[in-house]
């Protein structure tokens, strides 16, 4: 199954509900990719530009996206991203059908 990073940020507001009273969410994140078929391979907060970083695994691109459009929609967040991650054998693929596509730059 293909495997996605996710990084989001929770708003000023859910941050507010979320001291007042502190919920460990990687239940939550848990249940939303199993409902799709898929798991929860880590949740992690952070410093920087985003709150939190999720490593989810998922049937397909169309099983991610259902949770993250539920989620998104949820209005918790003030941004979340999904990344699809290639494995290296899948990156070497890649590299070996590249050589065969004919790409021209623009204006070359």
């Amino acid at each position: 199954m293909p495997l996605y990073l996710s990084r989001f940020s929770y708003t000023p507001e859910t941050w507010a509900r979320l001291i007042v009273h502190p919920e460990d969410r990687t239940k939550a994140a848990k249940a939303y990719i199993e409902s799709v078929g898929g798991k929860l391979h880590g949740f992690w907060y952070a410093f920087g530009t985003h709150d939190g970083y999720n490593l989810w695994e998922a049937p397909d691109n169309v099983s991610m996206a259902a949770v993250a459009l539920a989620i998104s929609g949820g209005g918790a967040l003030s941004s979340f991203e999904t990344t699809v991650l290639l494995t290296v054998d899948e990156t070497m693929e890649a590299l070996s059908k590249a050589e065969r596509v004919r790409y021209r730059a623009p204006g070359a």
